[in-house]
């Protein structure tokens, strides 16, 4: 075995060297934090030693069908990414609580070691399989998701002889998904309470997508209808509302308080649905969210929706729904689908956030540019775009 010792001044950094130098194959040995002392001990320099070595001798074994292949062995953690994620769990060995910044390591550490033991994984797929993964990666479907679904095939087809065909695949993954998805509810409003909560960042469309909803509750439920919005922020928001609110003869409310709140409950108390169309914000920051739960009730009356778009950044999508952690958010709605070619981030977040999904939009036209799917639409949605 070849090994090597590499300094660097992050864990990640410190990753990125062996993986140039020795490949994805590497395997870490050791680790250590080392502190030297600059002008008298007053300034502290930290730098990251690790130790990786490569078995040259092993080599990377094909498969030309599934018949020869043998079941794919579990990935072992690398005695660093355990010790980094004990650490993480609670204290280092002699007691101190972990820094922010070592923390931001390990987990940078922990990413790039999942990262290599998936491509490693992978490597051990035969041929045939390697488009399908690919079309699971081109969707944005998550990489747990991914590994889980190539496994399941491999084990379905390893004894397979006949050659490989994208709708047997298809239908192995779709069954994978619907088993992980069996008990999130696909539906969209209850109409069993009265308020109906719309929240989600600026920017992602919610005043257009309550009206959708407000529309198809008068036109296909023949509801009587209300909106209050606590969007003051953009006067074009208001006036957006207004102008739907007319069009759908409804009255609305302007809130700026928690007082101008509970009038406006009062006012429309008389009907059958209350729209709350909420202020786009930076939901990224917690005081927000905060004003929020401050200013509107979410109570048993109430059902709430997190808007979400589909063309944001998944990690940025995580952040926000984290800070709604103690909002009881009943179901997601993903808007924008007509402006981006891969849906996999739907299935991830809600199989990640058990959350169900109520609709999503595909466009500005009201009330039409918005589907109430179940979990067979959704499939057509996600493999439309298939490779033969």
């Amino acid at each position: 075995m070849k090994m090597k010792k590499y300094n660097a001044p992050s864990i990640a950094e410190a990753m990125k060297l062996i993986r140039a130098d020795l490949g994805d194959d590497a395997v870490i040995l050791n680790s250590k934090v080392v502190v030297t002392k600059k002008l008298f001990g007053f300034i502290k320099h930290k730098t990251f030693e690790v130790v990786a070595g490569i078995d040259r001798a092993e080599k990377k074994r094909s498969f030309s069908s599934f018949s020869d292949i043998q079941p794919i062995p579990m990935p072992v953690q690398p005695p660093i990414v355990q010790q980094q994620v004990e650490m993480v769990s609670g204290r280092e060995q002699d007691g101190s609580m972990l820094t922010s910044d070592l923390k931001k390591e390990i987990a940078d550490l922990k990413s790039i070691m999942q990262s290599m033991q998936r491509m490693s994984t992978q490597s051990h797929y035969p041929d045939e399989l390697l488009p399908f993964v690919d079309f699971l990666k081109q969707q944005e479907l998550g990489e747990e998701l991914i590994t889980a679904i190539s496994d399941e095939l491999f084990v379905h087809f390893k004894n397979n002889e006949a050659k490989l065909q994208f709708e047997d695949m298809r239908i192995v993954a779709q069954k994978y998904l619907a088993a992980r998805m069996e008990n999130l509810p696909i539906t969209g409003l209850s109409y069993e309470k009265k308020y109906i909560n719309v929240l989600g960042p600026t920017g992602v469309g919610k005043t257009t997508t309550i009206a959708k909803m407000a529309a198809r509750s008068v036109l296909e439920k023949k509801k009587k209808i209300g909106f209050i919005t606590t969007d003051t922020y953009r006067i074009a928001a208001i006036e957006q509302l207004k102008t739907y609110a007319g069009l759908l003869q409804a009255p609305v409310e302007i809130v700026y308080n928690a007082s101008d709140y509970k009038s406006a409950i009062e006012k429309l108390a008389h009907l059958d649905l209350i729209f709350i169309d909420t202020a786009g914000r930076n939901y990224k920051e917690a005081k927000y969210v905060d004003e929020l739960q401050k200013l509107i009730n979410f109570n048993e009356e109430a059902e709430s929706y997190l808007v979400l778009s589909l063309t944001a950044k998944e990690k940025d999508l995580d952040t926000i729904i984290d800070q709604f952690e103690q909002v009881p958010i009943e179901k997601f709605i993903f808007t924008k689908l007509d402006e981006t070619n891969s849906i996999g981030t739907m299935f991830n977040l809600m199989i990640k956030y058990n959350k169900g999904l109520a609709y999503y939009t595909n466009g500005q036209e009201v009330p039409e540019d918005i589907e109430q799917p179940n979990l067979e639409s959704l499939f057509e949605l996600f493999f439309q775009g298939e490779v033969k």
